[in-house]
């Protein structure tokens, strides 16, 4: 004891006395107080850094707090210069651990290269089929509504004479006059659609180059991930690399089961939809289902954006019969995705309760939009595995450290 109060007043810095004050409480080998530690690793936190001993504490401490402040503003600057190809990057990551799974199932029969080539066109077949199928049919349901529009808009009067409100309000703003009007005028504006159309090629070049970049992304991450991973991993200790694999394992599973989860909500609102169209008589219902399927990925507004397009494809069919009924399935059915079947197919996917899944996607859309939707579970999802794996390693390293502890002598 006298050696440790000695050496508490020999104390020259803050730093110094922190360690004096572990030494005084660190167990001794048979619980014994007193017990020095041992000497720190180079850059430790015990060992005094150049700077601290040339300059007083009173200097060092807010140098140190000001180089950090700026260090992680500029680092925030730098990433907000960046966010558009740390935008890509996020978006190419989440696509090669979707597509991970499929790759290593096909590696055990074929060589890796072969197994990616395959799943990439499997991925690129797959958006031209269903534009394909979807695209013809809607085009031709639009200019099918452009040429009868003034014959729905007679109709439309037609259905106002008959109420005696509408026919009030007919005799005082002229309604029907004013929407047969425009309806005679939509034909024509159909043109001036297709110049503006004609303007936003340059945005589209644009995004095509963005999903060339971030395919290639994704293939060189496809092709050497695990070797990276494998790299990253030889330079941490054998424990510490197991740990990171399973986490690593794991979080690209449940993107996998994310993305399956995603695909398997997506062919319920499908099916729903063509069964309700069936009932309603809507044409052309298999590739308007197959639209409302592939919008369905997209989470909160894909399917309230597909819903509205079939909505105008009603407007042909049994107006306003079949437009009322088609709007209530429609509100109705968003509101049972976005609260149950949502968050019951994930949570089963990736092991997340509802409420959570739930209020991932409202903060992902919130913050990011469609972007932050999409991602919103699997990172959710991500950090739960991490937060688990950390509070596992934490619980080994007490069962270690009980059985390793030296037991007292029986009296």
């Amino acid at each position: 004891m006298p050696r440790l109060v000695g050496r508490a007043a020999a104390v020259r810095s803050p730093l110094d006395a922190v360690t004096a004050r572990a030494r005084r409480a660190w167990p001794g080998p048979n619980g014994s107080p007193g017990w020095d530690p041992p000497e720190p690793r180079p850059g430790h936190f015990g060992r005094r850094s150049k700077c601290e001993a040339v300059l007083p504490p009173s200097v060092t401490v807010p140098l140190r707090t000001t180089l950090i402040v700026a260090a992680v503003g500029l680092t925030l600057y730098v990433a907000y210069l960046l966010r558009t190809p740390l935008g890509w990057l996020l978006i190419s990551t989440f696509i090669a651990l979707a597509l991970s799974r499929p790759v290593r199932f096909l590696s055990r029969r074929m060589r890796r290269g072969v197994a990616i080539t395959i799943v990439y066109i499997g991925l690129l077949l797959v958006p031209f089929g269903l534009g394909a199928l979807t695209i013809p049919p809607v085009l031709t349901q639009v200019e099918h509504f452009t040429q009868n529009a003034p014959r729905y808009a007679t109709d439309v009067r037609a259905y106002i004479q008959k109420n005696r409100t509408l026919r009030q309000l007919q005799s005082k703003y002229d309604l029907g006059g004013q929407l047969q009007k425009k309806a005679a005028e939509l034909s024509g504006r159909v043109g001036t659609a297709a110049s503006v159309l004609g303007n936003i090629g340059l945005g589209v070049i644009n995004s095509l180059f963005a999903l060339g970049t971030i395919l290639i992304l994704t293939a060189f991450m496809l092709g050497g991930g695990p070797r990276w991973r494998e790299q990253l991993l030889g330079r941490l200790r054998a424990d510490r690399a197991d740990s990171m694999r399973r986490v690593t394992d794991k979080v690209a599973a449940a993107v996998g089961n994310y993305v399956g989860g995603a695909l398997a909500q997506a062919l319920i609102a499908g099916v729903t939809s063509f069964i309700v169209m069936l009932i309603i008589g809507i044409p052309f219902r298999g590739p308007l289902a197959v639209l409302i399927a592939l919008f369905d990925l997209i989470p909160l507004v894909g399917a309230t954006i597909a819903e509205i397009l079939v909505g105008l494809v009603t407007l042909s069919v049994a107006f306003p019969t079949a437009t009322i009924i088609w709007t209530v399935w429609s509100i109705v059915y968003q509101q049972v995705e976005n609260v149950v079947i949502q968050p019951r197919i994930q949570s089963r996917a990736v092991d997340v309760q509802p409420f959570v899944v739930l209020v991932a996607v409202l903060f992902g859309a919130t913050l990011i939009g469609v972007i932050g939707a999409l991602v919103a579970v699997p990172v959710a999802a991500s950090a739960q595995i991490v937060i688990r794996e950390i509070v596992r390693h934490r619980e080994d390293s007490l069962m270690k450290g009980a059985v390793e502890a030296p037991q007292p002598d029986p009296a």
